[in-house]
């Protein structure tokens, strides 16, 4: 049904699955970090408590099925909620933002959207600077149920 990018073989993998969100991760990050793909087994300062993620990884992922089933949201809302509830569940150690960005545009595309541009085609949400710190106001405002300015810098 939502088709993920091309594994191993060239076929293709379904996006909403833990497997496919895990597998994700190392194919951003192996030559970073040893640990890419295994997911979180202490708690931060951000995310759920680290024995929560894999059931709400698996929340996230039925509840996201269900939304797009039954267009609960448009497509760019639904994309950033997604994207939202990722970080916030922050599954991995480190490099969340910038996987739950990626599963967001492959999201975006799988439900036949543009990949979203969060803050400019040029944009680095990485380093410090002013559409990091914009997003990072977004986020803490989508905590709080508004997500307005978070759609707004995905498509911006």
């Amino acid at each position: 049904m939502f088709s993920g990018i091309a594994g191993p073989l060239g076929k293709k993998r379904e996006l909403l699955d833990e497997g496919f969100v895990r597998e994700l991760h190392p194919q951003m990050f192996d030559r970073t970090w040893q640990w890419a793909g295994t997911l979180r087994q202490s708690n931060k300062n951000i995310g759920v408590d680290w024995t929560q993620v894999a059931v709400k990884l698996r929340d996230l992922l039925d509840n996201t099925r269900y939304q797009i089933e039954n267009h609960v949201f448009n497509e760019d809302e639904l994309t950033v909620r997604f994207h939202h509830q990722l970080v916030l569940i922050h599954a991995f150690p480190n490099g969340n933002g910038r996987h739950a960005r990626l599963m967001a545009d492959l999201l975006s595309t799988r439900l036949g959207g543009p990949r979203l541009t969060w803050g400019g085609a040029s944009a680095s949400l990485t380093p410090v600077g002013e559409i990091r710190d914009r997003y990072l106001v977004a986020l803490r405002a989508a905590d709080q149920g508004r997500m307005d300015g978070l759609i707004e810098l995905a498509r911006s």
